[in-house]
Parts: structure tokens; sequence; C-alpha cells
């Protein structure tokens, strides 16, 4: 373990099922000492905190002095006063996705983190993803994309649709390879399950031409993971749960298949060790603030757009 002098005390508020998973690699970090989780179960959060040997609080509050980071892993709906909280307490944090509800509460934090010069990074994870970061020498110029993301209905996600559940993470992958804005935005959902859409497929056109083809499901047995990249001469087919990628260029008259070599790391473990080297280094985190709004941005336009085709 580092010495307790350089180890950054980080806190997780919200220790569900992915909430638990950010303290169980906090506590095996070498420069990071688990301080504290919380959540509104008490019961919980000591169950939490006596398996990773930490402190355990039913109350954030008393977190703000013990901490100097913090994981927060609760609904989408309590985003921005949970977060806006530690900000205001001098605390970097590191949100999950999507960053709030609103682009305005979005952009308070993002101003507040800016003034007070702590690190607001969004838990778009598939960016830490080996797959990911092993296409980016492969990259030309992406002239189609097509995105699956299926699986199963989980209760816990109960406070948004689809689209801020799921399709999100697509949508900040897409917007990160394009590097364009979109010139225009059709959808389409429907609710099976929820009070929200559970089914939506999605094409985003980009100012450049580009176009990108989204689906998400989370009515669906089996879970798909999926990216396809075309452009001139090759495409690109990335697997997001396998960590694998492979890219098909023309030769001739012949398609030839290359599988592009991966170093396989766990996504989470990636993404919060890059979220203490940012506090550590005050350097700028790969999904800050304002890529987080940039996402939240079009699966706000996204949702209005299915609510709006949608028969009342």
């Amino acid at each position: 373990m580092g010495s307790a002098k350089n180890r950054t005390r980080v806190g997780v508020v919200g220790v569900g099922h992915l909430g638990s998973i950010h303290a169980k690699v906090y506590s095996k970090l070498d420069n990071v000492k688990l301080a504290g989780v919380c959540d509104c179960n008490i019961e919980r959060a000591l169950e939490i905190g006596k398996r990773f040997d930490t402190a355990s609080y039913a109350d954030y509050e008393e977190l703000f002095d013990k901490i100097e980071a913090v994981s927060i892993v609760v609904p989408t709906s309590l985003h921005y006063n949970v977060t806006k909280d530690f900000l205001l307490h001098g605390i970097h944090v590191l949100v999950e996705k999507p960053v709030t509800k609103t682009l305005s509460e979005a952009e308070e934090l993002i101003d507040i983190a800016k003034e007070k010069k702590l690190v607001l990074q969004v838990g778009h994870i598939e960016r830490f993803n080996s797959a990911v970061l092993a296409l980016e020498p492969y990259l030309l110029k992406p002239r189609f994309i097509e995105c699956q993301r299926l699986g199963p209905f989980h209760e816990r996600v109960k406070d948004v649709g689809v689209v801020l559940d799921l399709m999100i993470h697509d949508i900040d992958i897409v917007l990160g390879l394009v590097k364009k804005d979109t010139a225009a935005i059709e959808a389409v959902g429907v609710s099976t399950i929820s009070n929200h859409e559970d089914i939506a497929n999605v094409r985003l056109i980009f100012e450049d031409g580009a176009i990108a083809d989204i689906t998400a499901s989370r009515v669906t047995k089996d879970v798909v993971r999926k990216i396809r990249i075309f452009q001139e001469e090759s495409y690109i087919s990335l697997n997001y749960l396998t960590q694998e990628v492979a890219i098909f260029r023309k030769s001739g008259d012949k398609i030839v298949k290359e599988k592009i070599k991966v170093k396989k790391h766990e996504p989470l473990k990636r993404e919060l060790k890059s979220f203490i080297e940012c506090v550590q280094t005050g350097t700028k985190p790969i999904v800050s603030g304002v890529e987080g709004k940039r996402a939240l941005q079009v699966a706000l336009e996204i949702v209005e757009k299915i609510r709006s085709n949608t028969p009342r």
C-alpha cells in the first residue's frame, strides 16, 4: 500500500450494486484510503463498510470532513443535489452517468467545479474499455456507426428510461468518435415495462455527414454491447463485453479481417484510477462535466423526440 501521506481519502455515496463495486475497487488501490461509505439504507452501508473495513454512514454530510474525493452512485434524480454539496465543501467528485437530469443543473456543477478548481468526472465507463482505447490508431474518418446495447430490465433503474440509462453510453462514445455537432436527430421508442421508454432506436446525423444508428433495449434476455464503425475502405467491429476488436479492410476484390491486439483491463478499475490520478495531479478528466453535459444534451433531445413521436 502507498504511504498514508500519499493516499487520497475517498468516500462512496450510494452502495447498491454498482456503488459497492466502486468501494471494492477503491479498497484495493495503493494510492487510496477508502475513508467511508454512505447509504440511506444504513444496514446496507454497515454491510459494505464491514466488508471493506471502513466507516459507514446514513447521512453523506458526515463524510465532508473525512474525504478529499467521492464517488456518487445514487439515483439520477439525486445527482445534482449530492454532487453540488460535495463540490461546495471542496471535494472532488466522480458522479455516475448521466451527470444530472437537466442541462442547467449540469452547467451549474461545471461552474462550481471550475471556480473551486475541483475535478468533476462523469462515469461514462465505456471510455475506459480496453477495446475502445485500442481502437484509436485505426480510426480515420467515421462515415457510418452502428451501435447495439441490449439487456434485461433491472428493477434498480426506475427513475430514467433506456436512453439515459443505457443509450447514453453509446451517445458519449459516438460524440467522441465523430467530434462534430449533430445536424439532425430521428428517434422512436416504446415503453413496455416501466413508465419510461424501454426500447429506443435513434439516428444521429452530424454536420460532416456522418451517421450513427443506435439501438438500446432493457427488455432483452441476452446482453449485447457492440459497435461497428464504417470508414473509407475499412470497417471496425468492437465488442465491449469481450473487449475484442477486429478491422476489416478492402484488399483487391476481397475483404481481409485482422484482429487488433487488446490488453484487457477492468474498465471500472481503470476509470477510478484515472479519477484519482486527476485528483492528485490536477489534470482534466477524460470525461469531465463538459463531456457529460454534451452527452446529456443529445440524450435529452432524443427523449423529447421520442415523446413527441409517441401517441398520447
